[in-house]
């Protein structure tokens, strides 16, 4: 049976990073696997959003509308913005991070009051936690995305020790400690 997970942020905050790991760590376990990349303005602070898709045999990288088992969101809105995509009893795994879109910075619109209040209201399991803060504990502000990585390790049948072995891999080897380290706090 296919699982499907999306990843959505705003750009530069480390999704690409987080997609990578995740699909090298299902490849090991022994998974067919499929990571497509959907980019807006990444580099102008817009959504980036990355399909992670896994199981016995996967054709198709696309996750549609009611689909995703798991949304991992690097920002509460970015979280709202994508929910329509999460199947009945699927998860959100959420940064409590406000970013600004460029509306809101402009003046044209208002941030949105209590996202996450307003998702569980709708029955959504919403798994929040300030990523930002744990990330800085690890001694690493950037680590935001390998702490959402140890949120998201709990929702699976993988050990630990799978995880933090994929980090050494997927990361340069000077920031490989900090990494694990953010990953642990993400998963307390």
């Amino acid at each position: 049976m296919t699982k499907n997970i999306m990843i959505v942020g705003v750009g530069g905050q480390g999704s690409l990073l987080a997609s990578k790991l995740l699909g090298h760590l299902l490849l090991t376990e022994g998974y067919d696997v499929k990571v497509s990349e959907v980019h807006g303005m990444s580099q102008r602070g817009g959504s980036v959003v990355t399909y992670v898709r896994f199981g016995e045999k996967v054709y198709s990288p696309i996750i549609d509308k009611g689909e995703a088992d798991v949304i991992v969101s690097f920002e509460k809105l970015e979280a709202a913005r994508y929910a329509e995509y999460l199947k009945p009893g699927g998860r959100i795994v959420v940064n409590t991070q406000q970013i600004d879109p460029m509306p809101v910075i402009t003046g044209a619109a208002a941030y949105p009051e209590d996202l996450i209040e307003k998702m569980e209201a709708l029955g959504i399991q919403v798994d929040a936690m300030d990523c930002v803060a744990l990330a800085e504990e690890a001694g690493f502000v950037k680590a935001v995305n390998i702490v959402l990585m140890g949120r998201l390790s709990r929702y699976f049948d993988i050990p630990v020790e799978k995880w933090q072995q994929a980090i050494s891999e997927c990361v340069p080897p000077r920031f490989i400690e900090l990494n694990q380290k953010a990953f642990l706090l993400g998963r307390q």
